[in-house]
């Protein structure tokens, strides 16, 4: 049997993942579960009607525990990337870039990390996106193009680290 590829996480990334983990077994399980209780014996007559709290705690319910499982499964299959080391020439996994999209003057800072980890509104993007791919291997100055869905868009890398 094959593994799946590692998810591959830097070193905050898997301290918050670990931290997340602990809440949501604990904290979390405890709030939905008080919230079932309450649902449940708000909802308990002779002929039982639909209860939307009941419904809705039971939907929370089961978020959060696909969601520990999520973690587990990523805490069971990680890879630590530590952070790219700041001289090198070349964008890899844990790197903090500058670019500046062509036809813009606005410069835009990423840090390249995995997906299990990116949130482009807080400038971490994947390396599995089409702009992480496009910058994984370029050097400072190198303009890389990304697929998106109205055409090609040029970057250019103005800063590595």
């Amino acid at each position: 049997m094959a593994l799946n590829k590692p998810f591959l996480l830097t070193p905050d990334g898997l301290a918050k993942l670990q931290e997340e983990l602990g809440i949501l077994r604990t904290d979390k399980r405890e709030e939905v579960a008080a919230r079932l209780q309450r649902a449940m014996e708000d909802g308990q007559d002779d002929d039982f009607v639909d209860n939307a709290e009941l419904e809705s705690a039971r939907n929370d319910q089961s978020f959060l525990e696909g969601r520990i499982i999520e973690i587990e499964d990523m805490l069971r299959n990680y890879e630590l990337i530590e952070m790219a080391d700041k001289k090198s020439k070349t964008i890899q996994i844990g790197s903090y870039v500058t670019v500046v999209e062509d036809g813009f003057d606005e410069k835009e800072r990423y840090h390249l990390v995995g997906a299990a980890e990116a949130n482009p509104a807080e400038g971490r993007i994947s390396n599995e996106s089409p702009l992480g791919k496009a910058l994984l291997g370029a050097k400072k100055g190198q303009v890389v193009e990304v697929a998106a869905p109205a055409g090609s868009v040029s970057f250019k890398i103005v800063k590595i680290g």
